[in-house]
């Protein structure tokens, strides 16, 4: 009798923890394309037990490459009227996602800290998309950037009107550059010393089967903590702002490459000039009485009022949150690095059809 020449398929292992709940662990192997063999266990709780075995048996037989959307129906038609306490359809989908390698968690990654020093505004969009593409590519680990900024600057949203949302002589007035960033949102008035910037640049594998919503929070629930152990009463209030019951400290954006990268950038006050903010940033100013326009002021509550740190303290406490939650290693801006974005700079994010892209 002759040997098989082939090779047995691999056992794929893929675990995924429910926030407050239980652990799903999806063992499996991919045989011509399709799940097979597939065991499903964990410390959920679910009644009656035979329904664990129908739901093991309706995920037998997709394809590999099954949509999340196509996993949690085939759990829901195994599962019949079976009662799942600590877990629920998707939980199930993103453990087999997890397995396949489509899905990705904290731990599975080796976090960069990159250190790019002081930049001026063009500078820092041109790095946020090299970067960015970088880690899409496979030539850069997952990363976290704090920016630190050489000027003022005026960061206007992707698909927002430049002339809408931005009043430019105020802006010459106050020697901030307008820029436009590649992610969507709103405006953001920033100057030196008085923001904290940061973007995570991940694997699209880490969002996997969120929704944009669930994912602006599951980016910054670390940053949450930071500032929570600070003694900032801090929340996440969707889409996409970090607040405390005194006001409003951040807003996130976030672009997806086409390439598998998530751009997740935010930028929270430190100590801002509202007084500045208003008078460049055009949104709802002429709509607002005087008593509206105080009540902008104060809406935006900066984080040197609630821990009276420097910032330079409250970076380092956020970096050590970072670090302990997910583990982090430092790392410095590569001269090969510096000149694609240098040169991505001129070329986009200094022509003047970029910036009025929407006029």
């Amino acid at each position: 009798m002759t040997a098989s020449s082939e090779s047995p398929p691999d056992r794929r292992h893929g675990e995924y923890k429910v926030p407050g709940g239980k652990l799903v662990v999806a063992d499996l192997t991919v045989r011509d394309g399709r799940l097979a063999d597939l065991v499903l266990s964990g410390d959920f709780f679910l009644e009656p037990d035979e329904a664990l075995d129908r739901i093991a048996q309706a995920l037998t037989g997709l394809t590999a490459d099954a949509t999340l959307s196509t996993l949690v129906q085939a759990v829901e038609t195994g599962r019949e009227d079976a009662v799942m306490v600590g877990f629920e359809p998707r939980s199930v989908g993103l453990a087999v996602l997890r397995a396949l390698g489509r899905s990705s968690a904290w731990h599975d990654h080796r976090f960069e800290v990159l250190e790019t020093g002081k930049q001026h505004p063009h500078l820092q969009m041109a790095l946020d998309e090299v970067i960015a593409r970088q880690v899409g590519d496979g030539l850069r680990a997952p990363t976290l950037r704090v920016w630190e900024w050489a000027s003022n600057s005026v960061i206007i949203g992707s698909f927002q009107s430049l002339s809408n949302e931005v009043d430019l002589a105020a802006a010459e007035r106050h020697n901030a550059t307008v820029v436009r960033r590649i992610s969507g949102g709103g405006a953001m008035f920033v100057e030196p010393g008085n923001t904290i910037t940061y973007s995570l640049y991940v694997p699209a594998t880490l969002v996997e089967g969120m929704s944009f919503a669930d994912s602006y929070a599951f980016l910054d629930a670390w940053v949450i903590r930071a500032l929570r152990e600070l003694g900032v009463d801090a929340s996440y209030v969707p889409l996409n702002d970090i607040a405390s019951p005194a006001g409003k400290i951040g807003g996130a954006a976030q672009k997806r490459l086409a390439s598998g990268a998530v751009l997740h950038h935010v930028t929270m006050s430190y100590d801002i000039d509202a007084g500045k903010m208003l008078d460049i940033i055009r949104i709802g100013r002429e709509k607002l009485s005087d008593k509206g326009i105080r009540s902008a002021v104060k809406r935006v509550d900066p984080i040197r009022s609630q821990t009276g740190l420097s910032r330079e303290k409250v970076i380092e406490a956020m970096l050590g949150t970072f670090h302990d939650s997910y583990g982090s290693t430092p790392a410095r801006l590569d001269e090969a690095t510096r000149a694609e974005a240098e040169a991505l700079a001129e070329s986009k994010y200094r022509d003047p059809a970029w910036l009025a892209r929407v006029p």
